[in-house]
């Protein structure tokens, strides 16, 4: 399988963000990331998809749009929509509507920061999704980048510091995320999950200076989705768009915060008697499978089971278990960074029926 880095949700001048595109594709091109996906609030910008760059290092550029209703007040319910040509945005009153709508389109659907706390001390609303009787959704951005930064604020000194030195907020997914996850994992839904920037590369004036903060770029180099392909990206945009969509439906996919270490060549695999699946597969148990997991680097590392863990190994990079109860497996690693235990790969599912 082809591995590549996927950076998604992030916004522009086209709605609540300060940059552009070509601040996009730079930011890109400079932190090595080979797709990004912008989703700028309720509109579908048009003409801009293709591949950027240079022979030697080119970025693949889609967009796609966040859609919320933008006459609730406070915000709930975004949903992020890839891979669908036309407008989705006159859908977003109706969630369950949109989400049907987007997959008749032919696309994918997450769910937006479905925890997103709120931040007085800033006046930030809770922004967290709310209608849990929907259905259909490809799955949930399990890490938002630009929430954990929300919950880190308890006063305006507490906003000030960690908008100036960004690296310290990150520590993983909110636990009531990884909580509702696996409760939707467990009731039998089959569920996708994507880690995203939600970046907004925003300016502030401190008198003659102007600062951006939270760049592009920084957040390029933390939380990534990280796709695994059958075949290398292409250079046509149509066959490398559906492999990017098709590796998100599947997924085939993993968390990974890149900024204490490169997460690539990360994989978790099952093999049974007569078949192996990698993650967002389906294997049969018939008496055992293995579990294989390999790390970067040498990591803490948890195995689950239905949202339990089952196993954990410490300093390893190679990890074996032989399951022999069916579920719904996934693993979880951490490593020490900035003096504390952070979030540092969460893989999607195997499924062992």
């Amino acid at each position: 399988m082809q591995e590549v880095i996927l950076n998604v949700h992030m916004h522009t001048r086209f709605s609540d963000g300060h940059g552009d595109y070509a601040e996009i594709v730079e930011a890109a091109l400079a932190t090595g990331v080979d797709v990004v996906i912008v989703t700028d609030h309720n509109v579908r910008v048009r003409g801009v998809d293709g591949w950027y760059g240079q022979r030697r290092r080119r970025v693949l550029l889609l967009t796609g749009e966040e859609v919320h209703n933008r006459s609730r007040l406070p915000q709930k319910n975004h949903l992020l929509v890839l891979g669908v040509a036309r407008e989705m945005a006159p859908y977003g009153h109706d969630p369950q509507r949109l989400i049907n709508t987007v997959r008749a389109e032919g696309g994918v659907s997450f769910l937006a920061h479905p925890v997103d706390p709120a931040a007085p001390a800033v006046g930030e609303d809770d922004i967290s999704w709310v209608d849990w009787e929907v259905q259909g959704f490809t799955g949930l951005e399990l890490w938002n980048g630009f929430s954990e930064y929300k919950a880190r604020i308890r006063s305006w000194p507490h906003a000030i510091f960690y908008a100036l030195f960004p690296q310290w907020i990150a520590r993983g997914p909110f636990p009531e995320a990884l909580t509702r996850w696996d409760a939707l994992l467990r009731a039998g839904h089959r569920t996708v999950a994507i880690g995203g920037a939600d970046a907004h590369a925003l300016r502030y004036r401190f008198g003659p200076l102007t600062r951006v903060l939270f760049p592009y770029a920084f957040h390029f180099r933390a939380v990534n989705t990280h796709l695994l392909l059958p075949a290398p990206l292409s250079g046509d945009l149509e066959t490398d768009r559906a492999a990017v969509l098709d590796a998100l439906r599947q997924g085939r996919a993993f968390i990974g915060y890149d900024l204490p270490a490169s997460t690539r060549g990360f994989r978790f695999r099952a093999h049974g008697r007569e078949a192996h699946a990698e993650m967002g597969g389906r294997i049969a148990l018939q008496g055992g499978v293995t579990l294989q997991i390999r790390l970067p680097e040498r990591a803490e590392c948890l195995l689950l089971r239905n949202g339990e863990t089952v196993r954990t190994w410490t300093r390893q990079t190679a990890c074996v278990y032989i399951a022999r109860q069916p579920g719904v497996y996934r693993v979880e690693v951490y490593r020490r960074f900035g003096g504390r235990r952070r979030g540092w790969i969460f893989s999607n599912p195997i499924y062992i029926a």
